[in-house]
């Protein structure tokens, strides 16, 4: 039985009746506990509780079996606490994760392959989200939606600065820096902060450069290459002659209350739907363009598969799987796609485009890339985004902070091996 649900405790009265309605049933007595770490996958709080419980409600009915549990966890820190539960043998039943995380906890042996349990639906998800959510041969996530991020253009500051043509590749966002610094605005938004995921930021520059963030092998970095330090140009020398809001080094890939949000620069690079949502009502939605990723030797742009993962030690992992069959059928896809604003991971199940901007974000799945896996990914990253800012700010060179970053990135996967 349950007494907690989600995040908010049930008040003594509320609980007390639960207790009564239960009745003590050996039905009930019998459910064995799945707890479900979930994320804010549904920017909205009220909506996501909502969203949330009655997945609870409806889950608990077809699997009386099961007594469901979905606990709300923030974004902020997620690794870290996930590492700490999992070391400490701890840690909930299912948990979603994205594929740049997948791997390291595959190595240390914490996540249940659930190939199994998409067994019968397999050709109906995209290959390229089952693929991301895949280490060495066998499938660790399930998948329940899928991310894509584009540009978003302010059409009331490119006409001030006479630009009626959106830049879509980096020479034409070269051109038109000094027209919009001209008309008072920076040019692009970048979120420098080291708290930002690199996916969200410097990773997309480096694969429209034609560069990666790992060999071949995996076992060396290779963003100190050419590539690199092309994207790390780019970004420095708009950001040293005001193209590139000085924010960008506080900012956390936020846009309402920000630069972006606030009208102050022209253009995102790796913007959501729910992003578009948020400036319509302060940009004027005539005003919001959505185009295509960036364009450099590639066009490219970051959007991955969200996956529910089995915890190996989990002590119900028949009912955790019951769990992922039960959010990756057609119904589950499809209504928390038009809740979270997300797309679908299934080719026979597509979240219907509420709007034209929501097609502009269809559109652009198919530039969409999920990011390189290696166990260290994220460690990788949180050293690497030290550097850029020590370039941005002048501290480095591009090269010398990214030779840096690769000298204490390869010590690392060196350990790692």
């Amino acid at each position: 039985m349950k007494i907690n649900r989600l995040v908010v405790p049930l008040t003594a009265f509320a609980a007390a009746a639960a207790l009564t309605a239960c009745g003590g049933s050996g039905e009930e007595a019998s459910a064995k506990p799945v707890t479900v770490w979930m994320y804010p996958v549904i920017a909205d709080e009220k909506a996501a509780t909502a969203y949330w419980s009655q997945v609870e409600k409806d889950f608990e009915a077809a699997n009386t079996d099961v007594d469901l549990k979905i606990e709300h966890q923030p974004w902020l820190n997620r690794d870290q606490k996930l590492a700490t539960a999992f070391s400490g043998g701890k840690g909930p039943d299912v948990l979603l994760l994205g594929p740049d995380q997948i791997p390291q906890f595959v190595k240390s042996g914490s996540l249940e392959p659930i190939d199994k349990v998409l067994e019968a639906d397999k050709s109906k998800f995209l290959p390229g989200a089952l693929s991301a959510l895949t280490v060495d041969g066998k499938l660790y996530g399930a998948p329940i939606y899928h991310t894509v991020t584009t540009t978003l253009y302010n059409k009331k500051l490119l006409a001030k600065a006479g630009i009626t043509k959106p830049p879509e590749t980096w020479d034409e966002i070269k051109a038109a820096a000094p027209k919009l610094k001209q008309a008072g605005v920076a040019t692009l938004d970048y979120s420098a902060s080291p708290e930002t995921s690199l996916n969200l930021s410097f990773y997309p520059l480096l694969w429209q450069a034609g560069g990666s963030v790992f060999s071949e092998d995996g076992k060396k970095v290779a963003f100190n290459q050419a590539p690199g330090v092309e994207a790390l140009t780019f970004i420095k020398n708009l950001y040293d002659t005001g193209g590139i809001p000085k924010s960008s080094l506080t900012n956390a890939n936020l846009v309402a209350d920000h630069a972006l949000g606030k009208q102050q620069v022209a253009m995102g690079f790796t913007n959501t739907l729910i992003d578009a949502k948020t400036v319509n009502s302060s940009w004027g939605a005539a005003n919001v363009v959505v185009g295509v990723p960036l364009e450099n030797k590639k066009r490219v742009g970051f959007g991955l598969p969200g996956g529910l993962a089995v915890n190996a030690g989990s002590k119900n992992i028949e009912g955790a799987e019951k769990f992922l069959s039960f959010m990756t059928q057609p119904k589950q896809v499809i209504s928390l796609g038009t809740a979270s604003n997300y797309l679908s991971p299934r080719t026979d199940a597509p979240v219907p485009a509420s709007d034209e901007q929501a097609k502009k974000f269809e559109e652009a799945l198919q530039y969409a890339f999920h990011g390189e896996v290696n166990p260290a990914a994220r460690q990788v990253m949180a050293l690497l985004a030290v550097e850029i800012q020590a370039a941005m700010t002048g501290k480095k060179t591009p090269q010398q902070a990214l030779d840096a970053a690769a000298k204490q990135s390869d010590e690392l996967l060196s350990r790692q091996r």
